[in-house]
């Protein structure tokens, strides 16, 4: 089948889109933020940056930046008004899930480490081998490009279309020395990951094993770029499956069988004994609401509806 007739039957129609990394943004970001959603929230009105999500102590700042080019940007910081010590860049093109794979691990690191901790794991110096921050691509068979420039170091997915530079020619910390990208160059179909030189080797090592993670991304069709389609694999989601009714157990039984027996004792008595309680019970209601003066009904009991009275809204 071919994709113009999926997109004429559904352009709304939710797919598993493989590879992960091709699947390109939702627009939402809330997978992205998952991981950190019991961190405080900061609605920003002004600002190209829309939402910034901090750590309890502030040493960890996401920012969304929902029409900027990159969209999202990560730091952290010794304190809480400090310059960053490092800092992560994602662009628009990014799943969320790829993102996902750092957010999830800062949200462990803070969680583990003591409040303005020096020694926080996310603040820890990055391995001195190069291979550490990439060994997740290494051991899902992601190749070294013999091609690449002297000084750096690229490592290529199997299918040609994604993978990661790193640039050993550094002059200062701020430096970018690792990206993650995926997708052929474009505005709307190169994804693209960026770390400075003292990122966490673990950090960028967690991303990247979300991006080589095989799980497919879940996205509605129209949200593939027309230029990557005939690069991903998208299959229908399909429907949940109706839940199968389990057998019932001895005491279900017992249980259904008590209440059914209860139902018709009270809807149809048996005995003549329990028809003269019930018309005896009948008469002594009915002489009482008859008598004068007699007290109000109870509260339980049902008042007539007016049909023509309007109902109050709540």
């Amino acid at each position: 089948m071919s994709t113009q007739q999926s997109y004429a039957r559904d352009p709304h129609q939710q797919v598993l889109v493989s590879p992960k990394y091709l699947a390109g943004s939702d627009g939402t970001g809330d997978v992205g933020f998952a991981p950190v959603a019991h961190w405080p929230h900061h609605d920003l009105d002004e600002g190209p940056c829309q939402l910034l999500v901090t750590s309890p102590d502030q040493r960890i700042r996401i920012g969304w930046f929902g029409d900027d080019f990159e969209l999202w940007q990560i730091a952290a910081s010794e304190d809480a008004v400090s310059a960053p010590r490092w800092t992560a860049s994602f662009n628009h093109v990014t799943p969320a899930e790829i993102v996902a794979g750092l957010t999830t691990t800062l949200a462990r690191d803070c969680a583990e480490a003591a409040p303005y901790d020096d020694n926080a794991r996310f603040l820890v110096s990055p391995s001195m081998y190069w291979a550490d921050s990439v060994q997740p691509l290494i051991d899902a068979g992601w190749t070294r490009d013999g091609g690449a420039e002297r000084g750096t170091v690229e490592i290529i997915a199997p299918d040609g279309q994604a993978g990661v530079l790193i640039d050993n020619r550094l002059s200062g910390w701020d430096d970018e020395a690792v990206t993650l990208w995926a997708g052929p160059p474009g505005w709307g179909t190169r994804a693209e990951a960026v770390f400075t030189a003292r990122t966490p080797s673990h950090l960028i090592a967690a991303t990247a094993a979300a991006m080589a993670d095989p799980t497919p991304a879940i996205r509605e069709r129209h949200q593939i770029d027309p230029k990557l389609e005939h690069l991903v694999t998208m299959a229908p989601v399909s429907p949940t499956a109706p839940r199968t009714p389990r057998a019932p157990t001895p005491l279900d039984v017992r249980r259904t069988a008590v209440t059914q027996a209860v139902e018709r004792a009270t809807r149809f008595p048996r005995t003549a004994a329990d028809l003269r309680v019930m018309a005896a019970r009948s008469r002594t209601a009915t002489t009482a609401q008859n008598r004068p003066g007699s007290p109000a009904p109870a509260l339980g009991a049902k008042p007539l509806v007016n049909p023509s009275a309007p109902r109050r809204s709540r």
